[in-house]
């Protein structure tokens, strides 16, 4: 099991509690970022793109503690940027802490070892490594030799110290199923919880737009990797829902809820979603909620959202599911994801391309969202 059962009782009895008390629209985990600033210049990464004296601003360590007052939601999942080259930092988990809440400090560890004696261990807190595979694919994916030899150590060295650490892979085009296999198989060797996966959205900004997996290729390929899960008898452990797997295996068809992963940053509350870095801010987690045109963003409602099948997104949606169809979920957590067979339908486009135009959104009342907002 990737989730302790404190936590997992935790954020079930929030979940029971937001249902029962009719909430439509509710935080499973909030993304708090407290800098754009990073020390590696990935590929992949949209986040860094920002002239120097926006890389160069800090979150007060009290914006951080209202925002997740704000919010309320039972999990802070802390990236970047790098959150180590903040200074506050530690002042910020500290309190996030202190309200009882769990905290995932995102982080490509090269600062870990530095940092460290800033943190204590507690079941409220968890290192989440960023590692994209072995140490010649992960080096690709991060544009710099040795990092990846720097995170292991950093694993390591804060398994010794009895924290607990996680690993976050993002996956991108070119990858090689049995070299993924490979990886999780070594993952599972250093004494971490779990691994949280997800394919590679692609960032307007990012400096590269050859990295990233399609839709259709995403799904062949968690299924490749899952197969061979299956055939070398792999015990594998992800920090995930049995159905966000399910789902990625293109077993499920989902909408996304971009409420359930709200972003926090210099700016404000991003617009709608952790991912979409063009679409404004709102001052207030509640005027986020309340003033975003969530109808207009969604897989085959905006084309931004097409490709998308990350976790920040679709997470939420997996979960609210879970608690619909506990026997379904409870059937995939035993066996795992299904690898042979037909795929689910992807959900139908709903806007009309027109070249240089861009995309007409066609009103669509039929959407339906089963995400963690949706009431259920």
């Amino acid at each position: 099991m990737g989730i302790p059962l404190m936590q997992q009782a935790k954020v079930a009895k929030y979940i029971l509690g937001k249902k029962l008390s009719g909430d439509k629209r509710y935080p499973l985990a909030m993304m708090l970022e407290p800098l754009f600033q990073c020390n590696l210049a990935c590929a992949g990464c949209g986040k860094i793109d920002y002239p120097k004296e926006i890389l160069q601003k800090r979150m007060s360590v009290e914006d951080a503690l209202r925002a997740v007052d704000e919010c309320d939601a039972p999990v802070v999942s802390i990236p970047g940027g790098e959150p180590l080259i903040h200074k506050e930092l530690p002042q910020i988990v500290e309190g996030i802490i202190a309200r009882k809440k769990f905290v995932y400090l995102c982080t490509n560890a090269i600062l870990l070892p530095k940092h460290i004696d800033e943190y204590k261990p507690s079941p409220y807190f968890t290192w989440s490594i960023h590692l994209d595979g072995l140490e010649k694919r992960h080096d690709e994916s991060v544009c710099m030799e040795g990092v990846f030899e720097k995170a292991i150590a950093a694993i390591k060295l804060a398994r010794s110290r009895n924290y607990r650490v996680t690993i976050n892979c993002t996956l991108f085009t070119g990858e090689k199923p049995d070299e993924i296999a490979d990886f999780f198989d070594y993952a599972m060797t250093l004494g971490i919880e779990g691994i949280t996966v997800s394919p590679g959205y692609s960032y307007q900004h990012a400096p590269r737009q050859d990295v990233f997996l399609g839709r259709a290729q995403s799904k062949r390929l968690f299924r490749d990797v899952f197969r061979l899960g299956k055939k070398r008898k792999s015990n594998w452990v992800f920090n995930q829902s049995s159905m966000f797997l399910d789902f990625i295996a293109g077993n499920q068809t989902y909408q996304c809820t971009p409420w359930s992963n709200p972003t926090y940053n210099i700016f404000g509350w991003q617009k709608p979603c952790y991912l979409l870095v063009d679409e404004g801010y709102a001052p207030t987690y509640k005027a986020l909620i309340e003033e975003t045109p969530w109808d207009k963003y969604g897989v085959g409602v905006n084309p931004k959202c097409d490709n998308c099948m990350a976790h920040c997104g679709f997470e939420g949606t997996a979960v609210n599911d879970t608690f619909a169809n506990p026997l379904k979920a409870a059937k995939v957590a035993l066996f795992g994801p299904r690898t042979e067979g037909p795929l689910a339908p992807d959900l139908p486009v709903k806007y009309v391309n027109r070249g240089d135009a861009g995309a007409v959104h066609i009103p669509v009342s039929s959407i339906q969202r089963p995400g963690a907002a949706s009431g259920g």
